[in-house]
């Protein structure tokens, strides 16, 4: 069957901040979705969408698919148990930063380093925005909030390094702004089999306005980010000039033309690349010094958990004695009187 944007749309009415980054979000996947039944072969019956507590959280309420609206930081444990249960089904999980870092950290390494074949997308505005403007985990050292009005004096987490902290095989990331660059990587998300997680970089117009507005402002966008893409150059800039090479273990940033550089010195993306190290690199470069780094980053195979768990239990029923309740009971150490 052929889907269109539309068959994704439920008849719900949408409740965000006007201008908020949810929306071109909501819009890529949505337009994303059909091409993902066309090359998969998936009915929409197959998608489940799961979330936790937040902005980014009312995402199930606007997908025409099955969906869960769990509780805060819970998402990736529904997500998991959803995916063990019924492994045919395509699981997505919306989290927002706090929501996914903060209370659900710890489910979220570990759905990570489980390798659960499921897709999450971390909606990451550096605030929590549902109640009302407090710091997140994402927020910047020295950010100024309801809950930090000298400051904050934490050190945040980049999601990224988590994920790779966590032996993660697949980090990518996008800008709210960016919709077809979105799509792009919903489709290599939905295709890669494990945890894939996406990092939004989304703008929350009333709490964190501009948070972003160095890589997202079209005028230095593209002198402020690379798109990575595997297999081509690491090429950026609004020329297409400027370049990344390695020098001796750091990355740095070359011009095109200068000093005998060509593009055939330029570093070529790896996204399959098993050692985490360039992708550990890729992920921390901030700008100005450094283009931000979107796109798909890190991409590698390996044996999933819901793989894994089902194979267990197919080995274990073929040579299991025990066939029944019955046999159960009988088991172990028993006696009679």
């Amino acid at each position: 069957m052929s889907y269109t944007p539309q068959d994704f749309k439920s008849n719900q009415e949408v409740k965000w901040c006007p201008g908020c980054g949810n929306y071109p979000i909501l819009s890529a996947v949505q337009r994303a979705f059909p091409e993902i039944c066309e090359t998969l072969g998936y009915s929409k019956e197959r998608f489940v969408f799961v979330s936790g507590i937040g902005c980014a959280s009312r995402f199930p309420y606007y997908m025409d698919t099955y969906g869960f609206h769990g509780i805060h930081g819970r998402a990736a444990a529904i997500a998991t148990g959803v995916k063990v249960a019924n492994p045919t089904l395509t699981v997505w999980q919306i989290s927002g930063d706090g929501d996914a870092l903060a209370i659900g950290g710890n489910h979220f390494i570990h759905a990570i380093r489980r390798n659960i074949d499921i897709n999450i997308l971390l909606h990451n505005n550096q605030i929590y925005g549902l109640t009302k403007g407090q710091y997140s985990p994402t927020s910047k050292m020295g950010k100024v909030t309801k809950t930090s009005p000298y400051g904050t004096v934490e050190h945040p987490f980049n999601p990224g390094e988590l994920v790779l902290g966590a032996r993660g095989t697949f980090f990518a990331r996008t800008l709210d702004v960016d919709m077809k660059l979105t799509g792009e990587i919903m489709i290599a998300s939905a295709k890669h089999d494990g945890t894939a997680v996406t990092e939004i970089l989304q703008n929350c117009v009333i709490f964190n306005d501009g948070t972003y507005a160095n890589v997202t402002n079209k005028a230095i966008r593209e002198e402020h980010t690379i798109v990575l893409r595997h297999g081509e150059p690491m090429i950026f800039g609004i020329n297409r000039d400027k370049g990344l090479m390695l020098e001796g273990l750091q990355l740095k940033v070359v011009r095109i033309g200068e000093k005998g550089i060509t593009e055939k010195d330029i570093l070529v993306h790896n996204a399959q690349e098993t050692n985490p190290g360039i992708h550990m690199m890729l992920i921390n470069m901030q700008a100005p010094d450094f283009p931000v780094a979107i796109g798909v980053i890190r991409a590698v195979s390996d044996k999933t958990y819901d793989d894994s768990v089902r194979d267990q239990v197919l080995a274990i029923q073929a040579t299991a004695t025990i066939k029944n309740v019955d046999d159960l009971l009988h088991s172990g150490t028993t006696w009679e009187n």
